[in-house]
C-alpha cells in the first residue's frame, strides 16, 4: 500500500491543529520504516502531476487532495479517503 508524501505532511498539519492524536505520525513512520511492512511512501512526482490534470479543479479544489487523487490515478488504484469531494469524483475510493 502506498502513502503519498503529501499525506505525511498533512498528518503533521492535522496534529498541529489538534485534529488527530500526537502519536499518529510516529506510528505511521514506524510502519513505513518496517522493512517487512506492506506500506511504502510514494513521492509526488511528474506522473502524479499528470494524474492531477485529469481531475477538475472545481471538483477537487484542495491541492493536497488533488495530489492524493492524482497518486491513485498514477498507479491505477483506488484511493482511501473519506473526503466527500474525492469520493464524489470519478475515482474509485475506499472508505
Amino acid at each position: 500500500m502506498a502513502i503519498s508524501s503529501i499525506s505525511l505532511a498533512e498528518i503533521v498539519y492535522l496534529i498541529e491543529k489538534g485534529r488527530i492524536p500526537k502519536g499518529a505520525y510516529e506510528n505511521l513512520n514506524a510502519v513505513l520504516s518496517d522493512p517487512a511492512g506492506v506500506f511504502q511512501e510514494t513521492p509526488v512526482d511528474n506522473n502524479v502531476s499528470l494524474g492531477m490534470q485529469r481531475i477538475a479543479r472545481d471538483e477537487v479544489p484542495d491541492m493536497p487532495d488533488r495530489i492524493i487523487a492524482g497518486t491513485g490515478i498514477r498507479f491505477g488504484v483506488p484511493v482511501i479517503s473519506r473526503d466527500g469531494r474525492i469520493r464524489s469524483n470519478k475515482l474509485q475510493t475506499v472508505w
